[in-house]
């Protein structure tokens, strides 16, 4: 099945962890649903995003992680009801097992894996939010091989911002290597504080980097309210609506849905 026009896969992606992938994953779902169909993707071993959205303590079967469809080519798994309107193919540590199996499958195409498992279901939604692990392992190639667009999370300190160039080259290598629609939709300066001489700093470097090539969007500003959402297991709009970064998270939706 061919992946129709109107259906945006988008990574949520950098290699370094503390970025707050999933915390944009969850949030920018939320609000993308509010008039779209959407569907997230949990591939990071940690299991974070299937936490946030209420499942951490929920034991679940092989068959209902995303384990079981890209290791063991079964039938893709959308968790049975929608939650805050958003649909969602969990995952638990079991999936850190997944890159040795997958490594030791010749038979195909390893980085076509997770494409192949969205294949059944990408008409059912306008967009697929994948929440990459940090890394660059094979969980990451083919969540990158599977995309149409990436978003990239960047922390506004010195160590992420470091990573910025190699996340780049990876993603130029994927490009190189036969996925030339992959486009890099933009970059998300997160935990951002603007009384701190080094986010100031680190902001304006990545706009230097990289603002010719690539949308860098308005920053998020650090705030406890963000984990304290994700252990109430809602996104922020809901846990408090009137928060700034509410606004902010929904002017980069809207940037989103016009590409």
């Amino acid at each position: 099945m061919s992946v129709q026009k109107s259906t945006k896969i988008i990574a949520s992606f950098n290699q370094s962890g503390g970025a707050a992938k999933t915390t944009i994953t969850h949030n920018i779902g939320y609000h993308l649903a509010q008039k779209h169909r959407v569907l997230l993707v949990d591939m990071d071993p940690q299991a974070s995003l299937t936490a946030f959205m209420g499942l951490g303590a929920t034991k679940l079967e092989t068959q209902q992680t995303i384990y079981s469809a890209i290791a063991e080519e079964t039938p893709l798994y959308i968790w049975e009801e929608p939650i805050h309107g958003m649909h969602l193919v969990p995952t638990n540590i079991q999936l850190a097992g997944a890159e040795q199996k997958i490594l030791h499958d010749l038979t195909i195409d390893n980085r076509q894996r997770l494409k192949t498992a969205l294949s059944e279901v990408v008409d059912e939604y306008d967009y697929i939010l994948i929440d990459c692990p940090p890394s660059l392992g094979i969980l990451s190639i083919m969540s990158l091989v599977a995309a149409s667009h990436i978003i990239i999370p960047v922390e506004t300190q010195y160590k992420c911002y470091l990573g910025t160039n190699q996340l780049l080259e990876t993603v130029a290598r994927i490009k190189k290597g036969g996925h030339k629609k992959l486009q890099i939709a933009c970059l998300i300066p997160t935990k951002y504080d603007h009384r701190n001489l080094q986010d100031i700093g680190i902001l304006e470097e990545i706009k230097k980097q990289v603002g010719e090539r690539i949308h860098v969007t308005s920053p998020i500003p650090k705030s406890t309210a963000f984990p304290d959402a994700a252990q109430s297991h809602l996104p922020l709009a809901l846990y408090k609506k009137n928060h700034p970064a509410v606004n902010i998270l929904e002017e980069i939706t809207k940037y989103i849905i016009q590409l």
